[in-house]
């Protein structure tokens, strides 16, 4: 499976605000003196200068509005609750907080079926009722070229539904746990850990466990991944929180938090370069209000499109 996308799916907020659901365990998130209206506007600029970025960069962006009701306050989130395979699945996952849980809605996977050859729908939001949650590319950081699906464990990822996803899969589980620098879990896997074409780049020093830490690096150094330590100023900024994804023209491009970028050490900023150009994207309300960044904004699409007209994209249609 190819380990870049070139076409990325987002979803347009109608209702962003504060979510107080998510706030109790993300802890990336701070409540806003701004008014709700106000919010809304600025996280839809924040959006729409995402996609016009991505766009110039040669990445497919399929955008997607988000339904005004139900409120849906982390709807600019779809990677929690939606992931793709080459192999033709949509798998649909269970989500932590009962307020996210409308984001999965019918109609994005009913569009996704329309535009792009889908075999099969796997959901597994029927795991919620058990009290089990794995929230899509935020619990899980696959590994494609190893077939190994990297999780930190925390009140969104239970154990359990993680093996169940790997196994689906046919990757292997490796699960861990990990703190952030005050001692508290960190939420989720993709603030501390990404994985691209010959690159994993995350915070050693928030894996708690020495031995953990060493067989993470130890497997990714297996599957041909250099390592790019972040210190836990550059993880408090997001700066794990990005993705590479890959342009028409087969170049790589690497899409970033600006607030990760500013922060950045040299080093740090040096060996990323040479997987990618990097897209540095200004999202701070995003990030300051609801506690993700670039990376949780944007859902891979591996599927293979559907035949379209001569000259038009099915992204069109």
């Amino acid at each position: 499976m190819n380990s870049c996308a070139g076409t990325v799916l987002m979803i347009r907020p109608a209702a962003f605000r504060y979510n107080e659901e998510t706030a109790v365990n993300n802890y990336f998130q701070q409540p806003s003196r701004i008014s709700t209206e106000e919010l809304q506007t600025l996280a839809r600029q924040e959006f729409d200068g995402m996609v016009q970025q991505l766009q110039r960069a040669g990445v497919e962006v399929l955008v997607i509005e988000d339904s005004p009701q139900p409120v849906k306050p982390d709807a600019v989130f779809p990677n929690n609750w939606l992931s793709t395979t080459a192999d033709g699945r949509v798998h649909l996952y269970p989500l932590f907080a009962p307020n996210r849980r409308a984001e999965r809605r019918s109609g994005i996977v009913t569009l996704l079926q329309r535009l792009f050859n889908v075999e099969r729908v796997n959901d597994w939001s029927f795991l919620e009722e058990n009290g089990l949650f794995l929230e899509g590319t935020g619990s899980i950081v696959f590994d494609h070229s190893g077939k190994t699906a990297y999780a930190a464990l925390s009140p969104r990822t239970s154990r359990e539904a993680l093996m169940l996803l790997a196994g689906a899969h046919g990757y292997a589980p490796v699960s861990f746990d990990a703190q952030d620098a005050q001692g508290r879990p960190i939420y989720h896997t993709n603030v501390l850990l990404s994985i691209g074409d010959g690159f994993a780049l995350g915070c050693s020093a928030a894996l708690v466990n020495e031995e953990e830490q060493m067989q993470v690096q130890r497997r990714l150094a297996e599957s041909g991944h250099e390592w790019i330590d972040l210190d836990f100023a550059e993880l408090e900024a997001f700066g794990a929180n990005l993705l590479q994804l890959q342009n028409r023209k087969g170049e790589r491009v690497i899409a970033l938090s600006q607030t990760a970028f500013d922060v950045f050490r040299p080093a740090t900023k040096n060996k990323l370069e040479q997987y990618g150009t990097l897209l540095p994207i200004a999202v701070p309300t995003i990030e300051r209000v609801n506690g993700g960044s670039v990376r949780c904004m944007l859902c891979e699409i591996f599927l293979t499109p559907k035949a379209a007209p001569a000259g038009a994209s099915p992204l069109s249609q």
